[in-house]
């Protein structure tokens, strides 16, 4: 069962919130400020303008952990807060408290850090000129002895653990954009297997620094201007910032505590397609497999499904593969399409958890939202559903895809409680 959700990206710092910018149609993606980026290719980029402290009122923790921590922890504890979890703690008796405590399990997923983790060094390395003894004799001076805690890629997990005491099983997944899915997916199969009674997971990621920025162009994935996904002129993907959240727990747990019941999940799947590390299979076999192990393990037939959540980043190659996928599941009956990223940028390992997040978000309301930038979508796609304008969904049941480099391809099925 799903009991608690938070998310913060460009588009807002609440999953209401940012499901309202989504239906109003609003583009948070601007010219990314920092560096001087003239003369940089691509200047675009979905950035978290929120102060730190404005999210995490801890001052000597803020000194020490990097804009990824900060919107990773943020959006756990604003999910911990939604499910009610430190008030429920507080009215247990010790001894429940610390049981309660190491049965909770922590899932977070996180990119495997970016370039300007290495900025401390540049200085002394240029002036050193070469010299090795000298960057051995100034290491000190130059770079900050707390430079190794700032960067540990499993900040978040230690963090939210060491703030809110959960002390329970624990995991940091770095598989690019199927990372906060597959962290979603790790917490379902602790609760599922009996390793955890409750868990929380996370996605977060803040890959808009000017390396990263400028070898994803030189890649070739990032759009000229805006992303607009399956549309014809679509010429790729804008990066983001931000990190989204989910509680979970089994239903016996939620119920002892008479925890609020947003969703529960299904099924997943995921799989590989072994072409490279940029290629994907033209014929959609990997996510088109992802989607078949997620409706076998949640039971369910292809109509049922409600609405689904592409990954829909606008590269033409990864939105026409992910379209022959769902047709080759869906076949003629395939329920409204829809994706996010054009409004907020790509948040790459924090793309799974938001989409679900926001998915849950859409379900619980009855919509699904449109894709507002949307134009004239590719003709090789025209007979899918892609929403153009806002639909209702099918039923209250939602399949979620992410994918991410290696031909990683991952599927989610949730059910939302309220409809």
């Amino acid at each position: 069962m799903i009991t608690g959700l938070g998310a913060i990206c460009a588009s807002g710092k609440q999953p209401e919130q940012i499901l309202d910018s989504l239906l109003d149609g609003t583009i948070s993606i601007a010219e990314i400020g920092g560096w001087d980026g003239e003369n940089w290719p691509c200047r675009l980029g979905g950035v978290v303008g929120f102060s730190p402290r404005e999210l995490i009122n801890d001052r000597k923790l803020l000194k020490l952990i990097k804009k990824t921590d900060v919107v990773g922890i943020y959006a756990a504890e604003q999910a911990l807060n939604s499910a009610g979890i430190s008030t429920y703690r507080e009215s247990l008796a010790s001894a429940d408290d610390d049981s309660f405590a190491e049965r909770f399990g922590l899932y977070v997923g996180t990119s495997g850090g970016y370039y300007d983790t290495q900025y401390d060094f540049l200085p002394l390395i240029s002036e050193a000129n070469g010299s090795m003894q000298t960057i051995g004799e100034r290491l000190g001076e130059s770079v900050n002895p707390m430079w190794l805690l700032g960067n540990l890629p499993n900040n978040v997990v230690c963090h939210v653990g060491i703030r809110n005491k959960l002390k329970g099983a624990n995991a940091c997944i770095t598989n690019h954009g199927t990372s906060g899915s597959l962290s979603i997916i790790e917490a379902f199969e602790s609760l599922r297997i009996g390793d955890t009674d409750r868990a929380i997971a996370i996605g977060h990621d803040a890959p808009v620094e000017p390396q990263t920025v400028l070898y994803y162009q030189k890649a070739g994935l990032l759009a000229d201007a805006q992303l607009t996904p399956f549309d014809t002129d679509r010429s790729g993907c804008i990066l983001g910032e931000g990190g989204a959240a989910l509680v979970l727990e089994t239903l016996e747990a939620a119920e002892s505590r008479s925890a609020p019941i947003h969703a529960e999940i299904l099924g997943k799947g995921c799989t590989s397609e072994a072409e490279g590390l940029l290629p994907v299979r033209v014929d959609g076999d990997g996510v088109a497999r992802a989607i078949c192990l997620a409706l076998e393990q949640a039971g369910l037939e292809t109509q049922q499904i409600g609405m689904i959540v592409c990954h829909g980043n606008g590269t033409r190659t990864s939105d026409l593969s992910e379209g022959v996928a769902i047709r080759r599941v869906f076949g003629t009956q395939i329920p409204p399409i829809t994706c996010f990223k054009w409004a907020f940028g790509h948040l790459l390992a924090a793309a799974g958890s938001i989409d679900t997040v926001l998915a849950l978000t859409a379900l619980q309301r009855g919509i699904v939202p449109a894709i507002a930038p949307l134009s004239n979508i590719d003709p090789s796609l025209q007979e899918l559903p892609i929403a153009k304008v806002a639909r209702e969904p099918i039923s209250n049941t939602a399949l979620i895809l992410s994918r991410g480099f290696g031909g990683q391809n991952s599927a989610l099925i949730i059910r939302a409680s309220s409809r």
